[in-house]
């Protein structure tokens, strides 16, 4: 699918795998030798459910009966507190938060891999991974209008896994609005969004799991925002954004069981420490 979309074969997330142990616990086997449980004799179950109907029957009656005689008035309901903030959010609310952000983002194609990216200022500049492009000069970016057009990477920076790219002489181009990493909070609401699989435009949704997560990154171990959006190879260089369709940090790398994919465990680098980057790769 991915050749006849034109968009190669998907590149990164990186993977941090991890063996799952098999949840839950079965009960242990009788021992051996030991006695099977006596078997009911036949009818016995008949005998004993009409004998529970005619307890049932006779004890709700003679209850009927003594309440009548000792009813006494039931107490007021104790007042629980209720939340006067008002309605939350439309559920649609989100697909306004998506629209926001998709002209930004790119796929990047890069020998034979594909990986997202997202426009950062109005002179044509893209931010990705570094793991995306490798060892590359030149790549194609796809926007998200369909225009596919030629790049060239400006710098990469693999200590923090990311990469620069200048798209030369294309209008209509849509820089995404930065957002600061201090205002990023567990429980925030988020979105995911970039090229799984070659995929272009796909968004998921979660909410930001931990900050400061301490993960393996770029060429050691560094702190990330880590979130339960859905993340899959071809996510990375995309942006992860908030409910204001702000971007908080660059999808990088997810924990993963053996054999891929996505189980609830991503991680983006946290959007001062990538936009600290880029502006250095390029005034350089």
């Amino acid at each position: 699918m991915n050749d006849q979309m034109g968009l190669g074969t998907p590149r990164g997330p990186h993977f941090l795998r991890a063996v799952m142990e098999h949840p839950g616990r079965t009960a242990p086997p009788a021992p051996h030798g030991a006695p099977a449980p006596p078997a009911r004799p036949p009818g016995a179950a008949r005998v004993l459910l009409a004998a529970a109907i005619v307890a049932a029957v006779t004890g709700g009656a003679a209850g009927f009966a003594g309440a009548g005689l000792n009813a006494a008035p039931d107490p007021a309901p104790a007042a629980l507190p209720r939340s006067s903030s008002g309605p939350v959010a439309a559920p649609g609310a989100l697909s306004a938060v998506a629209a926001r952000v998709l002209p930004s983002v790119v796929s990047v194609e890069a020998r034979g891999g594909t990986g997202s990216g997202f426009v950062i200022d109005a002179d044509g500049h893209v931010l990705t991974n570094a793991h995306v492009v490798g060892t590359g000069s030149e790549v194609t970016v796809v926007l998200d209008d369909g225009r596919r057009e030629p790049a060239r990477v400006i710098g990469s920076d693999t200590g923090n896994d990311l990469a620069v790219l200048q798209v030369d002489g294309v209008s209509g181009l849509t820089p995404a609005v930065l957002g600061r990493s201090r205002d990023v909070a567990v429980g925030d609401q988020v979105l995911a969004v970039g090229s799984p699989l070659g995929l272009s435009g796909t968004v998921t949704s979660g909410i930001v799991s931990a900050v400061d997560r301490e993960v393996p990154l770029g060429r050691g171990r560094l702190t990330a925002v880590q979130t339960d959006a859905s993340i899959n190879p071809g996510n990375s260089g995309g942006p992860l954004v908030n409910a204001r369709g702000e971007v908080i940090g660059v999808n990088t790398a997810i924990l993963s069981r053996r054999g891929g994919g996505s189980i609830g465990i991503g991680f983006a680098i946290p959007v001062d420490r990538a936009a600290n980057v880029a502006e250095r790769i390029i005034r350089n």
